[in-house]
């Protein structure tokens, strides 16, 4: 176990840039039984391929695990083709629609791994309305933990990064966060070295947000115990 010291429950930024998977939307059951199905197929350890593919871009997965003499490019399109229909067991992560809600007049961007069409699948599935500004998977030429889905989201929203909030679950997208010189709130309970001195909640209801004057202010509640750290 690891404690976090005391850190700071408030923020004023310009924006918001929230990734998807994770954070808004709760779609682990579904994302874990399509990646249980492809280690099963190509004979992969799961739990090494669910480590590495979290916050991840679904290509980049499939080209380190899959094995030699199949087509990636083929694989990676019969997996996406799967993600698009497969919806059962989608859920909003608790207080995903109020907090956008709250936002509704704010600077907001969704940065996320998934290309544009399984965003919008996910997100109607989860019964969250999506934001006007979306960086996708198919919208970058690299994904993260690279910081472009951020710069590009604070660029379209006029800003800077180190003027936004990232509001994130995944190592890779934490990453991508403080590369872009953002601002970072950890979703959830992944920990790492890397989440040791960022701030924390178990979900998005404690978040509440005050816009302003174009500006946002954003006020967090700290879980009552530590998350796990892994190695």
């Amino acid at each position: 176990m690891t404690s976090q010291p005391p850190l700071p429950g408030s923020v004023d930024v310009d924006a918001v840039l929230f990734d998807m998977d994770g954070t808004l939307v709760d779609s682990t059951r579904v994302v874990e039984r399509l990646w249980q199905q492809f280690a099963t197929r190509f004979g992969v350890d799961v739990a090494e391929l669910l480590a590495y593919a979290h916050g991840r871009q679904t290509q980049d997965t499939i080209a380190r695990f899959l094995p030699a003499g199949h087509d990636p490019a083929s694989v990676t399109a019969d997996f996406l083709r799967g993600e698009l229909v497969e919806t059962r067991g989608i859920v909003e992560v608790a207080g995903a629609r109020q907090l956008l809600r709250a936002l509704a007049h704010a600077r907001v961007a969704l940065v996320t791994s998934a290309p544009r069409a399984l965003a919008e699948v996910r997100m109607s599935a989860a019964g969250i309305p999506t934001p006007a500004v979306m960086v996708c998977g198919d919208d970058v030429g690299r994904g993260k933990p690279d910081p472009e889905g951020y710069e590009t989201a604070a660029r379209r929203l006029g800003t800077q990064p180190r003027r936004c909030l990232v509001v994130e679950d995944a190592e890779a997208g934490i990453l991508a966060g403080l590369a872009a010189g953002a601002q970072v709130v950890v979703v959830g309970d992944h920990a790492s070295p890397t989440t040791t001195a960022l701030p924390r909640v178990r979900d998005l209801t404690a978040i509440a947000v005050t816009t302003r004057g174009g500006r946002v202010q954003v006020r967090w509640n700290h879980p009552t115990t530590s998350a796990r750290t892994h190695a």
